[in-house]
C-alpha cells in the first residue's frame, strides 16, 4: 500500500486485480476544493493508456514487479529463451508477452523481464541498439518525394524508415520506443 502522494513514473499499481504503470502524474491544489493527483496509467498486458484521478493522500495497492537483467538465448518455435544472468536459469516466454521489443532482438542481447508472482508481464529492451540494414533499395539523388527517407530491412526482421545514403549492410542505431533511426554507426 502506498499514497497517491508517493506516485511516481514507472510505479506499478494493482487496481481492481488488473496491473497499471504509472508513466505521468501531478499533484494540483486547486484555489477552491480538495487537492488531487491527475495521472496518466498504461495497461501492463495491454498497452491500453487511460487518465485516471485520485484524491490526494488516498491509498493505492502497489504491485511488487520484479525487473531482471537477463540475456535473449534463442527463439524455441514461438517462444523466446531468456537466461537470468544471476542465476543461469532459463525461461520461456511467449511471443505474444514478447510483443514488438522481437523486433530488436538479436541472440545475447540484453533485456529487463518485469515479473509480477512468478509471471512474466513484459520485456524491455535497451532504449537503442546496433543492428545492420539488411535489405534497402539503393537511394536515387533528387528523390526527395518521401522526406528522404527510403524503407530498410534489419537484420532482425523489424522494417524502418532510414535516410537515402544507408546501404546494405550498414550499422545503424535505432530508438527501440518508436523504431526511430538514429544514426549510423561506424564499425
Amino acid at each position: 500500500m502506498a499514497s497517491t502522494n508517493d506516485l511516481k513514473n514507472g510505479l506499478v499499481l494493482n487496481l481492481e486485480g488488473q496491473l497499471w504503470t504509472v508513466t505521468e502524474f501531478q499533484h494540483v491544489k486547486p484555489g477552491k476544493g480538495p487537492a488531487f493527483v491527475r495521472t496518466t496509467l498504461k495497461h501492463v498486458m495491454t498497452g491500453k493508456v487511460v487518465d485516471k484521478t485520485f484524491n490526494a493522500g488516498l491509498k493505492v495497492d502497489t504491485a511488487t514487479v520484479d525487473k531482471r537483467d537477463m540475456t535473449f538465448l534463442y527463439r524455441d518455435g514461438d517462444d523466446f529463451v531468456f537466461m537470468d544472468q544471476e542465476t543461469f536459469d532459463q525461461i520461456n516466454i511467449p511471443a505474444m508477452v514478447v510483443g514488438s521489443a522481437a523486433d530488436y532482438l538479436l541472440e545475447n542481447a540484453q533485456a529487463m523481464v518485469a515479473t509480477h508472482e512468478g509471471v512474466v508481464l513484459f520485456i524491455e529492451n535497451p532504449v537503442s541498439v546496433e543492428l545492420i540494414v539488411s535489405h534497402t533499395d539503393p537511394g536515387l539523388q533528387g528523390d526527395r518525394s518521401t522526406g528522404g527517407t527510403k524503407p530498410a530491412t534489419l537484420e532482425t526482421g523489424a522494417e524502418i524508415q532510414v535516410p537515402l545514403f544507408l546501404n546494405t549492410g550498414d550499422k545503424i542505431k535505432v530508438d527501440t520506443r518508436d523504431g526511430r533511426y538514429l544514426g549510423r554507426v561506424n564499425s
